[in-house]
Parts: C-alpha cells; sequence; structure tokens
C-alpha cells in the first residue's frame, strides 16, 4: 500500500523546502506506476493547522489540507521564518508529538529542526540545520548535538534532519532509497535533472567559498596564501612571521578573526583542494595526498572520513 506523507505548510515557510521534497516523493509514486505498481509509492500531501494555503514569503500560495487527525507513514517539516510562530503554537506541537509517536519517520529541513527540537523529539540526539542558524539551534537547545557540516543525517531510529533548501531533495531521495531500493532514486533523480545525488556525509559548503575573511590585513593575507598553495608547508611559525606576529599571538588572533585554529583552517583547506583533484582528474590518491599536503594517502583517507563523511576512492565514485 502508498506510504502517507505529510508535508507541514504554513505562513512564511521556504517554498523549495516543502516543494522539493514533495516534487521527489510524487516522482517516485509515478516512476512506480510506470512500471505496474500502482498500489506502491506515496500519498503525498500538503497540510496547515487551519487548512488555508500555506503562504511563502516570496508570495507564492499553496493550497493545503487540515493537519490529519490520524496516524501516517512520514511527517516532514519544512522551514521558513513562520517556523518561530509555530514554535508557540501548542496545538500543532501537540499534533507533531501525537504524530511521531505513530509515525515511521519525522523529518525536519532547515529551521524545521526548530519545531522538531522544541517538541522534544531531538533530546540527546544529534542533528543538522542551515548552516546560518546552527549556532542559534545549539545555544536554545543544549540538548542537541548540533553538526552544521553535513547535508543531511538520521538523528535517531525515526528522526531525520536536514541542512535545508536543496538538501531536502537528496534527503527525500535517500527515503525513496530506504523504501524501494537505489533504481527507483536515481531513476528520480535523473527525472528530476539533477547533476547528482549527494550522501548525507557531504559538507554543505567548501571552504574557500564559506569560510570568513578576516578583518585585520595580516590575516587576510595569510589566509590568500594558504589557499593559494594548500599543498605548502604552512608551519605555524612560518604563517606567524608572514603576518609580523609571534607564533602564540598570531594563533590567537587568527583563531579570533577566522573563527578555527589556523592548523584547522589548514587542513580545512587542503580538503577542499583534494576534493577538486578527486572529481577533476584522475590522478592517484596518493599522487593528490602528496600535492595537496597530506603527505601520504592514509593520512588523507583519515582527513577525507572526519570531515566529509567517507574516504577519497568513494568521494570520487560518486562524484568524479
Amino acid at each position: 500500500m502508498k506510504r502517507s506523507v505529510v508535508l507541514l505548510g504554513y505562513p512564511g515557510v521556504q517554498a523549495l523546502d516543502l516543494v522539493g521534497p514533495f516534487e521527489v516523493f510524487t516522482a517516485a509514486t509515478l516512476a512506480l506506476a510506470g512500471q505496474g505498481q500502482h498500489e506502491d509509492g506515496y500519498d503525498v500531501v500538503i497540510a496547515s493547522p487551519d487548512g488555508r494555503p500555506a503562504s511563502t514569503g516570496t508570495g507564492l500560495e499553496i493550497v493545503a489540507r487540515r493537519l490529519p487527525a490520524g496516524p501516517v507513514d512520514t511527517v516532514l517539516i519544512p522551514g521558513g521564518a513562520g517556523i518561530e510562530d509555530l514554535r508557540g503554537d501548542r496545538a500543532v506541537l501537540d499534533w507533531l508529538r501525537r504524530s511521531a509517536q505513530t509515525s515511521r519517520r519525522v523529518v525536519s529541513v532547515c529551521t524545521g529542526a526548530f519545531l522538531v527540537a522544541e517538541a522534544g523529539l531531538l533530546d540527546g540526539c544529534r542533528a543538522t540545520t542551515h548552516w546560518a542558524f546552527a549556532d542559534r539551534l545549539a545555544t536554545e537547545f543544549p540538548g542537541v548535538a548540533v553538526d552544521p557540516d553535513p547535508i543531511f543525517m538520521r538523528s535517531s531510529d525515526t528522526v531525520w534532519t536536514a541542512a535545508g533548501v536543496t538538501a531536502g531533495i537528496d534527503l527525500a531521495l535517500t527515503l525513496v532509497e530506504e523504501d524501494h531500493g537505489t533504481e527507483l532514486a536515481q531513476t528520480v533523480a535523473r527525472w528530476l535533472v539533477l547533476y547528482l545525488r549527494r550522501p548525507g556525509g557531504q559538507t554543505q559548503f567548501a571552504a574557500p567559498v564559506w569560510a570568513p575573511r578576516a578583518k585585520r590585513a595580516p590575516i587576510r593575507e595569510v589566509q590568500e596564501a594558504i589557499e593559494a598553495e594548500p599543498g605548502g608547508a604552512h608551519r605555524i611559525s612560518e604563517l606567524a612571521r608572514r603576518a609580523s606576529m609571534s607564533p602564540r599571538h598570531f594563533t590567537r588572533v587568527f583563531t579570533d578573526e577566522v573563527g578555527e585554529a589556523p592548523g584547522a583552517y589548514v587542513e580545512r583547506i587542503r580538503t577542499e583542494a583534494a576534493r577538486r583533484q578527486l572529481q577533476e582528474t584522475d590522478d592517484t590518491v596518493t599522487a593528490i595526498a602528496a600535492r595537496c599536503g597530506f603527505g601520504t594517502a592514509e593520512t588523507m583517507r583519515r582527513n577525507f572520513v572526519r570531515r566529509i563523511g567517507i574516504p577519497p576512492d568513494h568521494y570520487r565514485k560518486t562524484f568524479a
């Protein structure tokens, strides 16, 4: 029988958080019907607390039903500016808690994690959300171990969390794969003309793009030097000399300005450089490890597993 999927709509919802997963589940149902499996797939509905249309921040209005009273298979909570009002809505929180007791899974996308956490469904769990809101989620819910890096993760046996926007599509594809196998998930990805289907361990952003730029010119110059030559030695003493500071003072200032210690920053830049080379070249992992400053393939492998969640050879097979 078809699995019921309810996507929560509300004023101020982020359109793609809602529509992206909706399209994935409905495309999977159409694909199964095309294979003669008309009774399989998903019964997907968008539901709002009062049954009124879900209006997005950009003016789009999406038709919605009332929240169902009975059990559903999957509940998906998208993000959006309106999530703050829902956090104070006792009826919505009670509905979510009741649904979580009978549903096979509860899924949050982007700031939808705040509502799921408000309902107590993330207590003691590891979770992710959009990187811009990760610190706030961790501050408001200290019982949740917030990881801002993955695009999505399984936070518990029944709860999944995603970074937001397009990451909701990636998570929905993974849920389809869990329900119906890899072949169907790949068929849906091709139908939606997705360049690739990213695993949950894929980082939300690449280092040179997202890393904050230091306000002090000497620290910015050090950042640029590291990014220009990831495979360089980049010892603290040499970086401090470049910034005309003592090593101890340089480490303190760099960490304050950039948000992470110099060694961690170097490692992040090297990982990004290696990631690009795995995608764009046929060079061996050993050669890339040496070129990007890791020294050995094993060092690079450990770094990839820690930062990206998968080893280099797996990454290459997935993204090259």
